[in-house]
């Protein structure tokens, strides 16, 4: 994120303590240290919920995906039983039985 090393950490370190003095130093410093850890947490949660929000964007699209291919699949299954029967005409379950048959 930020490309600071430890050098410029160091000169800031060196800057605080001749601004603040040896007194006010260590609060500040633990009070920044604070903030920071509050300003990770806060980011940290916004970037997981943005995460998750476009993980269940994904997983909705997959489905709706998913489904339509389905339909495509019934309709092509149809199609075929349509075109299969046209050609030989019904199925012998679909035939009513005759009389001999049936006992």
């Amino acid at each position: 994120m930020f490309d600071i090393g430890f050098s410029e950490i160091g000169l800031i370190a060196v800057v605080a303590l001749l601004v603040l003095g040896p007194e006010r130093l260590p609060k500040v410093a633990r009070t920044v240290g604070a903030l920071v850890r509050r300003a990770r947490s806060s980011w940290q949660s916004v970037r997981t919920e943005i995460e998750r929000e476009l993980q269940a964007e994904d997983l909705k699209k997959t489905f709706q995906d998913t489904k339509r291919a389905a339909d495509v699949r019934t309709d092509l299954t149809s199609a075929a039983s349509d075109i299969e029967n046209a050609m030989h005409g019904p199925a012998p379950s679909s035939r009513p039985a005759s009389t001999d048959e049936r006992s």
